[in-house]
């Protein structure tokens, strides 16, 4: 098989504990350096947090596996460091296809507005997101990334973890304040609690073909229904980097995975589908089957649990890697004031109360989709064929069609950290959402909103004019305390602020438009960048209370 990538080897480095030095606690530790546990180190790193990361393996992922990234998850790769990297490399697209048999049945833009910096989704083989990640995470000092290092004993305590690891050079001992549980669908640490998930498991398989070839097809998401080349089953393109191709070929349940993946048996369904005009390499074969499945809570004591090991999706609506991202997103801030004392644990708890909600969310959606897409009986199958059939001419019908509900950032409507509205706004900017991006400059600079946002609370505040806010006074004094927020005046007219305030100019009116913002409105945002509460006109009792509110303080 030919291969575009050359995977890096990373050397294995004996740690202070083999060394003879006198062993550390750590504040926390995390296992398992996929997508997951990586974004989690970097962003404990880049806040402040020292931080110990340990992987059995010694390289990247091997094959495309996690291939869709979301342009929320887009933007928290922004936040640390390695989002160009990622949309550089990948291929960006927002236009679904769905096809019945030879027909086009449905078509979905996942950005249909303008004015957003990231594209509604790339394309990008895992072992590339993994390779950007350990670059970032090796130029931060705080962040002692441990490769051949396996976990092999655990023991917690009421006040941390205790780890035992396996290197090629012995054992050793580990101590941690916390433990962040990134490991994987097949979580060691999951198994050694004793902890399980609960789910579903699905009686399908598919096939994965990485294939190199240079082809004129679009840069769009094509999903066949029952096409010719493939009868009775389904069919998905993602173009992905370096003229990598993936294809995922559904077989059922009785299919044999050793004998599906022998290239004899995976060559002819290819050139079926492209025709023998178009010449190919496979690079990476797979056989895979999915499951729908989480624990009940992802906080056990001082062990918390992310991504993979703490909930599994199946792969239609790329809700996996892009859920698992989220979750650290989610986590990180709340450990972070938890470790500096400014927050108590309880703070802990709404990580797995928000992303519990989030993983359910995920779970619900692909499990709908999965069910469209292999039908179990008669009944389901003929009527999700007599969906793609009337979805040819009518509308309604295609609001049915379910090839994979794209990931989407959970809103977190319902979260005990939000304060409730106490005056009408109209969009999608309600407490608990992500922060929408839009155009911003300051005199000569200009930037985008989510790229001076997050790490920290702040107040964003609409004014029509900067000299003129209601007390100025009052905000400026939101900067001090434990939990400090940064005032920003965001206007439609520029300018400077006499009290000293930083003014981000809405020059194409689009922050006014997603927000429906007025004078005096004032949105409280957290370091994840989600809303925690928003208001008509700003007081800074209440916005004081608001964030006492989203950290679990009582003040």
């Amino acid at each position: 098989m030919q291969s575009t990538y050359e995977y890096p080897k990373y050397a294995f480095q004996a740690p202070r504990e083999l060394q003879g030095k006198p062993s550390q606690r750590y504040p926390v530790v995390v296992v398992g350096a996929g997508p997951v546990g990586l974004v989690a180190a970097i962003d404990l790193a880049q806040q402040g947090v020292p931080v110990v990361l340990l992987d059995d393996d010694d390289t990247v992922s091997v094959g495309s596996r996690g291939v869709c990234y979301a342009k929320r998850v887009l933007e928290i790769l922004d936040r640390l460091g390695v989002g160009n990297d990622c949309v550089d490399k990948g291929v960006s697209w927002s236009v679904g296809r769905t096809f019945f048999r030879t027909e086009e049945v449905y078509c979905f833009n996942l950005l249909s507005q303008p004015d957003h910096r990231r594209p509604g989704m790339i394309n990008l083989q895992q072992y590339y997101l993994e390779e950007f990640l350990v670059r970032r995470a090796r130029k931060l000092p705080l962040l002692d990334l441990r490769f051949r290092s396996k976990v092999i004993g655990l023991q917690t305590q009421e006040q941390g973890v205790t780890l035992q690891v396996e290197t090629p050079e012995g054992e050793y001992s580990l101590a941690a304040d916390w433990l962040i549980a990134a490991d994987g669908a097949h979580s060691s640490i999951r198994r050694a609690m004793g902890l399980e998930v609960e789910g579903k498991v699905f009686m399908d398989r598919f096939l994965i073909a990485d294939v190199v070839m240079k082809a004129d097809f679009p840069a769009e998401r094509w999903f066949w229904f029952d096409p010719p080349f493939h009868p009775g089953q389904s069919v998905l393109l993602h173009h992905q980097a370096d003229n990598v191709w993936r294809i995922d070929f559904q077989l059922g349940w009785d299919a044999d995975p050793e004998e599906q993946k022998r290239p004899e048996n995976v060559i002819p369904r290819i050139k079926a589908m492209l025709g023998e005009e178009h010449e190919f390499e496979l690079e990476w074969v797979s056989v895979y089957t999915f499951q729908c499945r989480r624990m009940a809570q992802f906080r056990h004591g001082r062990v918390l649990f992310a991504g993979d090991a703490a909930h599994q999706v199946s792969p239609f609506g790329a809700r996996g890697a892009n859920s698992g991202i989220q979750d650290a997103d989610n986590l990180i801030w709340k450990l972070r004031l938890v470790l500096e004392d400014k927050a108590p644990e309880t703070l802990l708890d709404t990580y797995s109360e928000e992303r519990t909600f989030a993983a359910t969310e995920n779970l619900r959606n692909s499990t709908r989709s999965t069910d469209f897409i292999t039908p179990k009986t008669r009944v389901s199958l003929a009527f999700r064929n007599a969906v793609l059939d009337l979805a040819r001419q009518y509308p309604f019908a295609r609001a049915l069609v379910n090839s994979g509900r794209f990931s989407v950032p959970s809103i977190q409507a319902e979260s005990s950290l939000n304060t409730p509205d106490t005056a009408e706004f109209a969009g999608d900017m309600v407490p608990g959402a992500p922060c929408d991006d839009s155009p911003m400059r300051a005199q000569v600079d200009h930037f985008w909103l989510l790229d001076r946002l997050g790490n920290r609370f702040q107040l964003l505040v609409y004014v029509d004019q900067p000299s003129d806010v209601h007390q100025a006074a009052a905000l400026q004094g939101l900067m001090g305390g434990d939990i400090p927020i940064d005032v920003i005046l965001v206007s439609p007219s520029g300018g400077r602020s006499p009290h000293g305030l930083r003014v981000f100019e809405d020059y194409s009116g689009r922050f006014a438009e997603r927000y429906d913002a007025r004078d005096g409105s004032a949105w409280l945002i957290r370091p994840d960048q989600h809303i925690a509460g928003r208001w008509r006109s700003p007081d800074a009792a209440r916005i004081r209370a608001a964030a006492a509110r989203a950290t679990c303080r009582q003040e």
